[in-house]
């Protein structure tokens, strides 16, 4: 790839390019290697207006049929797809259409609320577009007029999807053929809010109204301790409540539950809807607000300042018999704040757990929602 470097705080980072790029490269390269150009390297333009260039490898031609395969390269972002081989064979054919289908190693959509349909290969619809217009460019370009069949190949394809978001997404078979841009941001937040929105929307298309949003590992632990009836309504946001909250209006909730671990949910308490700690701290401050409000005595309140981590807060307060008001202050601060985001387009409520998952923090319309969802 031409060098394409973005900053993220004091890190300077190399993009890479999607397999969307890469497939669009590869397409290219078998197709001029069929009408007699021999392509070491393919480049194009990818839809953010950034030339990308790679090598080709493994190009083979044959009667009526050629093919060519380019090496992702994520740059230095953490891509499960990175190095994977993406190979794409094109046959000519006498129809009048360009047929693009996904190989061994592609994935095949199984539900509903993708890019693509069910059925269908998982081949989004800007590589698709972005594979089309190199094909016809050199059809065009050798003046050939007939229509050809498109393979998208990925070796070990079914291997690698396993670790990515596929499995959680309804595809099956393979990884997808992905990328907006063409171009791969390393540490991009905007891609994980894409998967969190594409996940909550995969929901919404099998009929569920009912989501229950929790930060990561530890809520997710939790509700298949606890709540087993709500896994197959959970999508993990990470850090992004506020995002999270907005797809869900978007995308026409009815009800949205939000289980997390107090170390994350305290923040809430005090309108912060991005939890990532580089964001916006306020734990510490959190506690020693409303223990405040709860009628906590100053050396108390210096204790939470001192403190470390949210646990070690809690555990101060119980020694002094304010944890259960103080948590129920902060639930009900979190709840309003929540309600605010909501702007009404759904109900919502709030649970946060400790590290021996006891619940320790449940808003008021929180467990009116759990009461009517046990009851259905």
């Amino acid at each position: 790839m031409l060098s394409h470097y973005i900053y993220n705080g004091k890190e300077r980072l190399r993009c890479g390019f999607t397999t969307g790029s890469c497939a669009a490269m590869a397409a290219k390269a078998a197709c001029l290697n069929y009408f007699g150009e021999n392509c070491s390297f393919s480049e194009i333009m990818t839809p953010k207006g950034i030339l990308v260039r790679a090598e080709v490898i493994n190009a083979q031609r044959g009667k009526n049929y050629s093919s060519a395969s380019v090496i992702k390269d994520a740059g230095d972002d953490i891509d499960a797809t990175d190095k994977l081989e993406i190979n794409v064979r094109i046959e000519l054919t006498s129809e009048a259409d360009i047929v693009i289908v996904g190989g061994k190693g592609v994935g095949t959509v199984t539900k509903k609320g993708l890019d693509q349909r069910v059925g269908e290969s998982a081949i989004n619809s800007v590589p698709r577009k972005m594979i089309l217009d190199e094909v016809r460019a050199a059809f065009e370009k050798y003046g050939y007029k007939n229509g050809a069949r498109v393979i998208i190949s990925v070796p070990y394809g079914e291997e690698i999807a396993k670790k990515t978001f596929n499995p959680h997404l309804g595809i099956e078979g393979g990884i997808s053929i992905l990328g907006s841009s063409g171009i791969v941001e390393p540490k991009s937040l905007s891609a994980l809010k894409d998967s969190v929105y594409l996940e909550m929307k995969v929901l919404r298309e099998e009929g569920r109204d009912f989501l229950v949003l929790t930060p990561g590992n530890y809520g997710q632990l939790f509700i298949d301790e606890r709540y087993q009836i709500l896994r197959n309504s959970t999508v993990k946001c990470s850090n992004f409540i506020g995002e999270a909250l907005d797809f869900a209006a978007l995308l026409k909730f009815k009800t949205v539950l939000l289980i997390g671990h107090i170390g994350k949910f305290c923040k809430l308490s005090l309108g912060i809807m991005d939890t990532h700690s580089k964001k916006a701290d306020g734990r510490r401050e959190a506690f020693c607000c409303f223990a405040a409000l709860a009628g906590a005595p100053s050396e108390v309140l210096e204790q939470i300042m001192a403190s470390i981590t949210s646990i070690e807060c809690v555990e101060i307060l119980d020694s002094v018999n304010l944890k259960e008001k103080t948590l129920s202050l902060m639930a009900e601060s979190a709840q309003g704040y929540i309600e605010r985001r909501a702007m009404g387009d759904f109900d919502a409520g709030i649970i946060s757990f400790d590290n021996e998952n006891r619940i320790i923090g449940m808003s008021h319309k929180a467990a009116e929602i759990l009461e009517s969802f046990e009851e259905k």
